[in-house]
């Protein structure tokens, strides 16, 4: 299986068309104003027109008011929803679009039991816990907390990096990885040399 790669929090046009070069399979836009990855609709549909096609648009929120989605529907060519909050299933399936469920991991979570809640997502998106930030915190958590039977798809996330990226997929396997600020050289700039580098550390990791 060929691990697929998501870069998050890309802000600018180029270097969005730069990481699908490198071969990322999905890219990632912030609709969360607190982070310092928070796009305007506007600079988020200039970046979603500029990238290749085959290349999965994704639009992250974090408990976003259902007209403010439909609003950035409106006005960006998005191929999937990533809710990071405590979005219910009913409000995740309410846009017409496919989406992904994230959850926080942390001890004493029944993933499984999760995902049967949220069973039509297209996939769970495994993410380190820290108090009071929903996510693209560079922190890690420990893999043994997922368990090998989840029902959906798994997207591992949180705390990944171009030196810790190849053992992540060895070790766990997941269907896909997800990188943020694992990839950057200050707090929502990305480093193009990272960026690359991380793409092929988990696209070569040993099977």
């Amino acid at each position: 299986m060929s691990i697929r790669v998501k870069i998050c929090g890309l802000r600018d046009p180029e270097t969005a068309i730069q990481a699908a070069h490198f071969g990322a399979d999905a890219l990632g836009l912030v609709f969360y104003e607190p982070s310092p990855r928070h796009l305007s609709i506007e600079l988020a549909r200039s970046i979603a027109l500029a990238i290749p096609p085959f290349i999965t648009r994704v639009g992250l929120f974090v408990d976003a008011p259902s007209d403010y989605v439909q609003s950035v529907l409106k006005g960006v060519p998005l191929d999937l929803l990533q809710f990071h909050g405590n979005e219910t299933p009913e409000y995740c399936s309410s846009f017409n679009t496919p989406y992904i469920k994230a959850v926080r991991v942390r001890p004493g979570l029944d993933l499984v039991k999760y995902c049967q809640i949220y069973c039509q997502a297209r996939g769970l998106l495994c993410d380190a816990y820290v108090e009071g930030t929903p996510g693209g915190t560079g922190a890690g958590f420990d893999w043994s907390l997922i368990p090998d039977n989840l029902p959906l798809p798994l997207i591992l996330s949180g705390g990944l990096d171009p030196e810790n990226v190849a053992t992540a997929v060895s070790k766990v396997r997941p269907w896909a990885v997800d990188v943020s600020s694992g990839v950057e050289k200050s707090k929502g700039v990305k480093d193009l040399a990272k960026i690359e580098a991380f793409i092929a550390g988990a696209k070569n990791a040993p099977k």
